[in-house]
This record gives structure tokens, sequence and C-alpha cells, in this order.
């Protein structure tokens, strides 16, 4: 218990930032006109974009000749970053067809 009090005295600060930047961006998405839902979902892709690449940077100063926890890091930031950028581009695909007019 003691060990858990010193942690967060010690990095009250960043506690602090962290739970203010959590309700923060939970009063900012719970405010957004739902037009903007698709621009935003683009940018979190791009966000996912830079988790690939960086994850291709950890996978590739990784050590391969033996199992290391950077290569493990880095694969499944690979492996998430990718779903998540082609699962967010499907939607905002499909959020996109709803704005086109029907052919009748």
């Amino acid at each position: 218990m003691e060990n858990i009090l010193q942690f967060f005295f010690t990095y009250k600060e960043a506690i602090f930032i962290i739970a203010l930047s959590i309700f923060l961006g939970i009063e900012v998405i719970s405010n957004v006109p739902a037009v903007l839902h698709t621009p935003l979902m683009s940018g979190a892709n791009a966000i996912s974009g830079v988790i690939i690449i960086g994850g291709i940077i950890v996978v590739g100063h990784a050590d391969l000749s033996r199992f290391s926890v950077s290569l493990v890091l880095g694969i499944l930031a690979l492996i998430f970053g990718t779903l998540n950028v082609v699962g967010g581009f499907a939607v905002t695909d499909r959020m996109l067809e709803m704005f086109k007019k029907k052919k009748k």
C-alpha cells in the first residue's frame, strides 16, 4: 500500500493531467455534431497510421535472433494499428455512402 501511495505522490501531476484529459475528451466527444463524425474518424485513422509507422520502426530495430518484448510490442502495434485503420476507413466509407443520393 505504501508503494502505491508513493507512486501517486511522485506522479501526481501526470495523474492529474491524464484524469483531466479524460474528462475533457469525454465532454468534447459527447458534444460533437453528427456532421463532424466522418472527419474525426479520418483524423483518428491518421493517428493510427502513425502507430503503424512506429510499429514498423520498432520491429525493424528489434533483435530478431531471439524473443524480445520490443518485437512483440512492435508486432502488436502493427496488427492493432492496421485493424484500426482498415475498420475506420470501412466505417467512414459506409457513413459517406449515407450522404449520396439514391438512384431510382
